[in-house]
């Protein structure tokens, strides 16, 4: 985004760092969250341009994967997330329909050997974009007392994804 060009109509200009390889070959059966990915084993990989870039990253147990959700569906600003019944505003979900298609990981470090992470515990499809990616650091990252809004009494247990949001239903069903 160029200085003096701000506003809401701005257009930014993001690339990617590297791509993410994961067993996940389609969103169906996808899992919805890192926390619900068990031990679910990948690759990142970082375009060698940025190889330096990951010096000191080992020491961290986790980091945040950040990635743009290239085969979400269009947005849609209310719908019905994967954990419950009721249409949610989007803003309010994890819903990959958003107006724009970021995608947020907490995902474990296993190790790095050059400029490939391995991780465990992803939740995201196989070739997928990544964007940036930082340290997870408990002291900043955590926050369990915190309220979880319509979450909190949503009472459904789904924890794999469908097609709702990739084109193959509907995301306000």
């Amino acid at each position: 985004m160029s200085a003096g060009h701000r506003g809401p109509e701005a257009v930014l200009h993001l690339r990617p760092i590297g791509v993410i390889r994961t067993g996940f070959e389609k969103p169906h059966g996808t899992p919805i969250q890192p926390v619900y990915a068990g031990d679910s084993r990948g690759e990142v990989r970082i375009h060698e341009y940025h190889e330096a870039a990951l010096d000191d990253i080992e020491g961290f147990e986790r980091i945040w994967l950040l990635y743009w959700l290239d085969r979400a569906g269009e947005y849609h600003p209310r719908v019905v997330p994967y954990r419950d019944t009721r249409e949610h505003g989007v803003l309010a979900t994890r819903s990959p329909c958003r107006p724009n298609p970021l995608g947020l990981s907490a995902v474990r470090l296993l190790r790095r050997e050059g400029r490939i992470l391995y991780v465990a515990g992803l939740d995201v499809l196989d070739g997928t974009p990544l964007l940036d990616l930082k340290p997870y650091v408990p002291e900043f990252d955590a926050f369990p007392a915190s309220r979880s809004g319509w979450l909190e009494n949503s009472g459904v247990d789904r924890r794999t994804a469908d097609e709702r949001f990739h084109g193959g239903g509907s995301a306000t069903r």
